[in-house]
């Protein structure tokens, strides 16, 4: 059987395939929502009331653990995971390779020759999860391999399920042996402490009462979907997770019909499930739809603090992969899985409450609108200095396929204000404030801000950092990528900013507390507006003016990771404790390396595909067409040779070109990697118009009008 009857009978497969028998899931109720979480009700069941209490303030107010405690949650905690089925438990963290890890124990100990379930306060609180195989970027050597999780209280447990059984799941931070950080949860905790501590400082200059930090996220998850028998018969897809050849077809997405489209049956068959399995777990999916590109799709939470939020997105990508399993589909989260059409984001929607008070929203009494024009300058001052290290949160090597390819926000980052809170800057910049055809003094805590409803910006989806009414969308992040990274880096360099504000704040004149920060904010503004861009991001016109501006433009992610290797940031980060300089340099090694590596797979892949798929393809109708030639000058027929020998030319040409091209490829592995992408570019120039000569029923690979449009 040849290749193209596999992509004949994929097509046969899917045509005839409705809901596939027992993965059609039922939604579920309310009553549902968190059942698979151990959560404040469960905590207050299953705990004793004075442990219970501990425990709570802990997750929900900050307090410190109290170690006393352990014995008694591990406990509860068994016996709660055990009444729903669990038979095993693990620690389940978030290492540097960008994924999720966790190593299952079961609660079986021997005691007195007897078979017992338990789980002790020092199994809840640490484990020794070998250390070896994960990244560490030189904080240890590979024969080290020792390494610890320990218990995050502040992102509940919780059930994970399979057919056969049920895991208890313990959200932990991973460091090493002698301290240093391997994961993506530990530094983004650290980085929640400095902002925390950050805004209630700049709150005391305001006379505000000490009050809690939230720091929330809400990541909207961009996938693609396609069916399982297409991927299957996919190399490139199966091993790198997008398509290296494809020419697109002739209707994509040209028509925009498919976005907030109607939902064909067998997916909205699968998000029903995906919901289903969601809020068992706690995760708050609100939204479905349909996206730009044809098969592709996106969901969104309700807002979480931050870090919940980061261990439930990579949950929804875990579930959204395994759902999509069950219903004999493939979710795709590479960014650019499909060239020529839309990639997938991760918008990350930020923003930060000092208790009752949502930082980011203005205000209508003067004091209020005093505060978020500070907090909004000091946003501002954080970009515009710290671009670099933003842009660097957001590298990769899928993510460069997508960054400023006319769908995304480009690598050069900015921030969208909207028209009329940009008018109010620049009226406070100078001092100066329109009423009506008139002019009057824009004075910090006299006048009020223009009232600004909850949507009074137009959104900017070519904006890479938005203000979108309440909050900033940070749209740069890819659809793989962890949220920990690029909410890290905000955090960081917003509490910055922040701690720098309140530093001259505190030796205001409190008689003339409101003159010395309008002026504060107009010499920031003035310093750092030069991030503010509110028009399309998408054009060659605005990339002249950001280099006018001076903004960076790090285009590739090799060239964005050298800010991790700054001495500025470098300091900026051990100074709140968010890295140290030896913690900064891993991150630099090990993203860097990933990029290679990922590149290197690509260009390998790629060869395998043309040698051992594509060329025979090729050769074999160029074989056809000679024979066909041959036949006609034989017979005597000369009517069809010319277009015999066009055709044998375009087909001996393409061999040409595959070999020369594929050589050209093979020989960029020997130099430092930097030829790989422009080889395999080209190589794929020559792949994706030999398939529109080939036959098409000798063409081995499923094409982009059967992948994105038969599911």
């Amino acid at each position: 059987m040849s290749k193209s009857d596999f992509r004949s009978g994929a097509i046969d497969s899917v045509a005839k395939l409705h809901t596939p028998a027992g993965v059609a899931a039922a939604p579920v109720g309310m009553e549902y929502f968190s059942e698979d979480v151990f959560n404040d009700q469960a905590m207050r069941k299953y705990l004793p009331e004075a442990v219970a209490a501990k425990l709570l303030a802990t997750v929900n107010d900050g307090a410190a653990l109290d170690p006393a405690i352990a014995a008694d949650v591990a406990h509860a905690m068994k016996h709660w995971a055990m009444d729903r089925g669990a038979t095993h438990f693990t620690h389940w963290f978030l290492p540097l390779n960008g994924s999720t890890a966790e190593k299952h124990d079961s609660f079986l100990e021997i005691q007195n020759g007897q078979a017992i379930m338990a789980f002790s306060g020092k199994n809840l609180i640490m484990s020794e999860p070998d250390a070896s195989s994960f990244p560490s970027g030189g904080l240890r050597s590979t024969f080290e391999a020792r390494g610890y999780t320990a218990w995050d209280p502040t992102s509940p447990a919780f059930i994970k399920r399979h057919s056969n059984g049920a895991t208890l799941c313990i959200p932990t931070a991973f460091c090493s042996y002698t301290g240093e950080t391997l994961d993506k949860k530990t530094p983004l905790l650290r980085s929640n402490q400095a902002l925390t501590k950050a805004v209630k400082r700049l709150m005391k200059c305001f006379d505000l009462p000490d009050a809690k930090v939230d720091i929330t996220l809400g990541a909207e998850q961009e996938y693609f979907l396609i069916d399982k028998h297409f991927y299957l018969h996919r190399p490139d897809l199966l091993q790198t997770g997008r398509t290296l050849f494809g020419a697109p077809p002739a209707k994509h997405q040209q028509l925009e019909d498919h976005y907030f489209g109607s939902i064909k049956s067998r997916v909205l068959s699968f998000m029903t499930e995906v919901e289903s399995e969601l809020w068992k777990l706690g995760i708050p999916a609100k939204t479905r739809h349909n996206e730009g590109a044809p098969a592709q799709f996106e969901l969104a939470p309700i807002f979480e603090k931050v870090n919940l939020a980061v261990d439930h997105n990579m949950l929804v990508m875990e579930v959204l992969r395994q759902v999509a399993d069950r219903h004999s589909l493939v979710c795709l989260l590479h960014e650019k899985p499909f060239a020529g059409v839309n990639g997938s984001g991760k918008h990350n929607n930020w923003s930060v409450s000092y208790g009752d008070l949502n930082l980011l929203k203005p205000g209508k009494d003067p004091e209020q609108n005093a505060i978020f024009l500070t907090v909004l300058c000091g946003i501002i001052q954080a970009v515009d200095l710290h671009s670099d290290i933003l842009r660097a949160t957001v590298a990769g090597a899928g993510n460069d396929h997508r960054l400023g390819a006319n769908e995304a926000p480009p690598a050069i980052i900015s921030i969208y204000v909207g028209d009329q809170l940009n008018e109010v800057i620049e009226q406070l910049e100078s001092g100066t404030r329109k009423v009506g055809k008139k002019l009057g003094k824009m004075q910090i805590g006299v006048d009020t801000l223009p009232l600004l409803p909850r949507d009074a910006t137009d959104r900017n989806r070519t904006s890479p950092f938005a203000f979108t009414g309440n909050k900033f969308e940070f749209r740069a992040p890819g659809s793989s990528q962890c949220c920990a990274g690029p909410m890290m880096i905000l955090n960081t360099i917003v509490a910055d900013a922040l701690d720098k504000i309140a530093a001259e704040l505190e030796n205001f004149d409190r008689k003339d507390f409101n003159n010395q920060l309008q002026k504060l904010l107009q010499r920031i503004i003035k310093t750092h507006k030069r991030v503010i861009f509110n028009g399309d991001n998408y054009t060659a016109s605005w990339r002249k003016e950001a280099a006018k501006r001076g903004l960076p433009n790090a285009e590739s992610t090799l060239e964005a990771l050298e800010a991790f290797s700054n001495p500025e940031n470098i300091e900026l980060f051990a100074r709140h404790g968010v890295f140290t300089a030896k913690e900064m340099e891993s991150r630099h090694e090990i993203f860097g390396e990933e990029y290679r590596r990922k590149i290197c797979i690509e260009g390998q892949v790629a060869l395998e595909i043309v040698r051992s798929m594509i060329l025979p393809a090729v050769t074999a109708d160029f074989n056809d067409a000679l024979a066909a030639l041959n036949g006609a000058r034989n017979s005597g027929v000369t009517a069809g040779c010319a277009g015999l020998r066009r055709t044998a030319d375009k087909l001996g040409e393409g061999i040409d070109e595959l070999v020369k091209r594929s050589e050209r490829l093979s020989d960029a592995f020997t130099g430092d990697g930097s030829d790989i992408l422009p080889a395999l570019g080209a190589l794929r120039e020559t792949v994706d118009t030999l398939e529109g000569i080939v036959s098409d029923s000798r063409w081995p690979l499923p094409k982009y009008r059967e992948m994105l449009f038969i599911y």
